[in-house]
């Protein structure tokens, strides 16, 4: 992409081949695992892509978009000959209830495009990169940039959240399951209880474990260690912090215990993982 994202914003289309990569270097540095800076949309046009996101595989073909949250690390395994328009804009500069909605639809899976809904997301795009070629020309450069984002982001935000709830119609369980997940992802780090989330919904330790049980089939517990194993994964492939760091990092001064907990959890140690996923 450009190199924008200084000031935050930065919004490029892309045409992608493999013979693009001179070397096998340059082709597995641009596939390796790493975070974006900034809240990312890809819009593939055309073409194809097979991508990982949190160690999820997608494969996707054009139309399509692609929502990649800040925390989450991804790399892409295999691609054809595709074009995608990009953009990425750090949180400051996105409206705040749209970020509130983005939190809420993470983890996105990517969204195919209807043939009108794409012509649209395009049309939008497109007025993206004219602001953004404007440069200092205009002395409203970056309010017309960053609001003609915003306007892209809320229609692609509609469009994740319309697939999301259609047919479906929000029950008690699943409305206590969203305001815990919104919790959990503040604070995994320091409260590993069921009942310290209880407490902050204001309701009993049994009757959230009843709603997320019956909401996703999974227990509390279980979602507050999926949730710390995530992060665990994404340190690993994504930093070069030892065990004990990140152990460390995500509230356990028991770095043995953090050890077992991962190793049960995934069926190979740490370092394993860490191999597996650099090879």
């Amino acid at each position: 992409m450009d190199n924008n994202l200084g000031q935050g914003i930065s919004i490029d289309r892309i045409r992608i081949k493999k013979s693009d990569f001179k070397t096998v270097r340059h082709y597995e540095a641009a596939t390796q695992s790493h975070r974006d800076e900034g809240h990312t949309f890809h819009i593939v046009e055309k073409g194809y892509v097979l991508i990982e996101i949190d160690f999820q595989k997608y494969e996707i073909t054009a139309p399509s978009v692609v929502y990649m949250h800040p925390n989450q690390v991804h790399r892409i395994l295999d691609f054809n000959n595709m074009t995608v328009c990009s953009l990425s804009i750090k949180s400051e500069h996105v409206n705040r209830n749209y970020l509130e909605f983005l939190e809420e639809i993470t983890p996105a899976r990517p969204l195919v495009l209807a043939r009108e809904t794409h012509s649209i997301v395009l049309a939008a795009f497109s007025l993206c990169s004219t602001f953004s070629a404007l440069g200092g020309r205009n002395q409203l450069h970056f309010p017309l940039l960053k609001d003609s984002c915003n306007v892209l982001i809320a229609f692609l935000v509609s469009q994740f959240l319309e697939r999301n709830s259609a047919g479906n119609n929000f029950s008690r369980s699943e409305a206590i399951y969203r305001s815990f997940r919104q919790l959990l992802e503040k604070n995994y780090r320091i409260a590993k209880r069921p009942n310290t989330y209880a407490k902050k919904l204001n309701i009993s330790t049994p009757y959230l474990n009843e709603c997320i049980r019956n909401a996703t089939g999974h227990s509390v517990s279980q979602h507050i260690q999926n949730r710390i194993i995530l992060e665990a994964k994404r340190l690993l492939c994504h930093t070069d912090k030892s065990v004990k760091e990140i152990a460390f990092d995500l509230g356990y001064e028991d770095y043995p215990y953090f050890s077992r907990v991962f190793t049960k959890a995934t069926g190979m140690s740490a370092l394993a993982f860490r191999t597996q996923n650099y090879d």
